[in-house]
């Protein structure tokens, strides 16, 4: 006879399953619920009657019938509940809230200093909490926190063990622990180009397809992979270094210790660094040299912007940097054969301009029959994907019973 403790966790996983049902395919009825989980109508009525008085499911009008009464629908309810997303770079910390969809209530940018990690991390709780209280919603309605990072995460300690891009401090750091001592709902940690990996392929343009690569250009170049809908993370959790890959031996020295990645030839501090060594040397008349003159140097948005125009230094930078970063693109075409690379981070922003010298040399350096197949796209889901990817990921794990299912808890 089975133990009272695995009746309540079958009787919990059975809840959780109706509950994914109902938000993967609302409106949906009590009959097709039976229908896909081969529960008994009985109790289908009772797990639906629970979740409709938890606020998680709602009735919302009646079906076609097939003969007999019509089926009354029931459609998850988004606004039941609510998570927190943070995502921390060098230059910014995104903290906002989003529904159990991850639709976003609210997103704002700090300012913090996270040069040291314990002092960082300690400021981060109450400009957090900030954020929760500027958005109205009651912390008793936050039911989960996901926190993504530019760094290597052990994915069975969820130890942060390096992150280059944030300083030498950000090391063999237990981010989790910490972050659950101060915050009282499930966390989530994960790298931060992983996260919006899964982003992408939950609410981007990688919902069509279950193999994607999300490659991230910014201030580190980072990707995360999708294979068969689940996230390649490797042994230890710290696939995806794309930014790592060696394109010039014996080249510039990279914050990762290492030479010649591409990284250091055209992630954002490396590429704001070329072109403001450079510049002296260009005409007067170009648009960025005149920026350069009259401030004394550029930034990323000045390159961008300046790189509108045709023949402009700016310009030819950009292609450039399209270049290289095409051939770190064919590469994981030729490992993965993913069916979308979906480029984010704020170099992506010059859009075609980079993207159509990335595809040329993808073209030319992948076999061209995963070439061929493979869509190379900007993300639509704009500069706050990591935003995005820290709030799907908890989510998803609130709803994974094997990972606890800790909605229903």
């Amino acid at each position: 006879m089975p133990s009272a403790r695995n009746l309540e966790s079958l009787k919990k996983l059975n809840r959780l399953n109706v509950l994914s049902l109902v938000r993967e395919r609302s409106p949906v009825s009590r009959q097709e619920l039976c229908g896909l989980t081969r529960l008994t109508p009985a109790a289908m009525t009772g797990i639906v009657r629970e979740l409709v008085e938890l606020g998680y499911v709602q009735e919302v009008g009646l079906g076609k019938s097939s003969g007999g009464r019509r089926p009354v629908k029931l459609q998850f309810s988004p606004e039941s509940g609510y998570v927190v997303g943070v995502e921390i770079t060098r230059q910014k910390t995104v903290i906002g809230l989003a529904d159990l969809q991850a639709k976003p209530l609210l997103i704002k940018e700090q300012s913090l200093d996270m040069s040291d990690p314990v002092t960082g991390l300690r400021e981060l709780i109450p400009a957090l909490r900030r954020v929760v209280t500027d958005s109205g919603i009651a912390e008793a309605r936050i039911l989960g926190a996901g926190f993504v990072f530019p760094g290597l995460i052990d994915k069975h300690t969820k130890v942060l063990k390096r992150a280059p891009n944030l300083g030498e401090a950000w090391r063999d750091l237990p981010v989790k622990e910490w972050l659950e001592r101060d915050i009282h709902v499930p966390v989530f940690i994960e790298n931060n180009s992983n996260a919006a990996a899964l982003a992408e392929y939950v609410l981007g343009q990688g919902k069509e397809t279950k193999d994607l690569v999300y490659i991230n250009l910014g201030e580190g170049f980072g990707s995360g992979v999708l294979l068969g809908g689940n996230l390649v993370l490797g042994a230890s959790g710290y696939a995806g270094e794309f930014g790592h890959l060696v394109l010039v031996e014996d080249g510039p020295l990279c914050n990762c210790g290492n030479k010649g990645c591409l990284e250091s030839l055209y992630a954002v501090p490396a590429l704001v660094r070329k072109v403001n060594n450079e510049l002296p040397l260009c005409p007067d008349d170009d648009p960025l040299k005149k920026i350069f003159l009259e401030q004394g140097e550029v930034g990323i948005k000045d390159i961008l912007v300046t790189a509108q125009g045709r023949g402009s230094y700016a310009r030819q930078v950009i292609e450039q940097a399209g270049r290289y970063i095409g051939l770190g693109v064919a590469s994981l075409i030729n490992l993965y054969n993913p069916a979308l690379v979906s480029l984010g981070g704020i170099l992506s922003e010059a859009g075609n301009l980079l993207l159509e010298p990335l595809t040329e040399v993808v073209q030319s350096h992948a076999f061209p029959e995963m070439a061929g197949s493979t869509k190379i796209q900007i993300s639509r889901l704009g500069k706050d994907t990591g935003f995005y990817g820290a709030c799907v990921g908890v989510i998803e794990q609130l709803f994974d019973p094997d990972r606890g299912g800790q909605l229903l808890d």
